[in-house]
């Protein structure tokens, strides 16, 4: 430990929370860009993949009754998501990790520039999102899950490396050869886990790629659902392993657990049983394509 006292990696000066500074008192910070980008791609992402037939028609299966998003919903979507990860998350912060404080303070709750958004409020909020979106397009609830999952590996990813660059979410204190010293704002500068890097890799990375695996070589999208149950899944088990070397946000509900423990637990069984559910069921095939999208956005339209 004493070695690593003097010999941990210090964070690297030149790393600063902003991305791009402006002129006079404005600045865009690497956690706003990180969000803003991290949707934009999983937009991308999920408009690519609408548009390979291969991934959606079962073999055997030429034609089915269930409508798929097109690009132009999805673009609806997108805007509902984000409304759901900006609201959802800084409520999610305010009621799961600090409710004293904003209860006793609650102007401090807008001043989002402080910082402070909790993953399972922004979680619940595209849960809603795609419930709203579901409705009103009438397009199976299943159907937008899987969309909003397999894109967004992508932002967390992201959001994670802003955490870092941030220098905020730090691990415990440890004697790992590759511990780090944070110097900014209230870090101690002991060396201590770069958990916001091993979130970043698995939760970002390691997620991405098992959708991809799933939804490009499995055809899981013909099974509305398997996605959105295996990001429940993945998410809940890496979020639970990390919170081991984690330096805990709060004090715990439950003795022996971390808040994010406590949080991301659930999620792993709904995850499991989403999955079986889906897996249980026949696959089904979209009654257009994108390639012929049109009429699928004026029958959702029109419903």
């Amino acid at each position: 430990m004493i070695f690593n006292l003097i010999y941990a990696i210090r964070f690297p000066d030149w790393i600063s929370d902003t991305a791009i500074p402006l002129p006079g008192p404005l600045s865009i910070k690497w956690y706003g860009l990180a969000y803003i980008v991290g949707i934009y791609l999983a937009f991308l992402w999920a408009a690519r993949t609408v548009k390979k037939k291969e991934v959606w028609i079962p073999e055997g299966v030429t034609r089915g009754s269930e409508l798929i998003p097109n690009k132009r919903l999805l673009e609806d979507f997108t805007f509902y998501c984000l409304l759901g990860i900006i609201v959802g998350g800084r409520l999610g912060y305010v009621l799961l990790y600090r409710p004293e404080f904003y209860f006793s303070s609650p102007v401090d709750i807008f001043k989002v520039w402080d910082g402070g958004m909790a993953f399972h409020g922004g979680f619940a909020g595209v849960c809603l999102a795609v419930w709203a979106i579901s409705r009103k397009y009438k397009i199976s609830l299943w159907r937008w899950a899987d969309m909003a999952a397999i894109g967004a590996p992508l932002g967390l990813g992201l959001v994670r490396l802003a955490n870092f660059a941030n220098q905020e979410l730090p691990g415990r204190v440890t004697d790992v050869p590759w511990a780090f010293k944070f110097w900014a704002g209230d870090n101690d500068q002991l060396p201590r886990h770069p958990s916001q890097l091993y979130e970043a890799f698995l939760e970002g990375l390691v997620i991405f790629l098992i959708l991809w695996f799933l939804a490009r070589k499995k055809k899981a999208l013909t099974k509305p659902g398997i996605c959105a149950g295996m990001f429940f899944l993945l998410y809940g088990l890496f979020r639970f392993g990390v919170e081991f070397v984690r330096e805990p946000d709060s004090n715990p509900i439950i003795e022996g657990l971390t808040r994010g423990m406590t949080y991301s637990l659930p999620m792993v069984f709904i995850g499991l049983a989403i999955v079986w559910w889906a897996a249980k069921r026949p696959p089904v095939a979209p009654k257009h394509m994108p390639d012929d999208a049109s009429p699928s956005a004026k029958t959702a339209k029109a419903k």
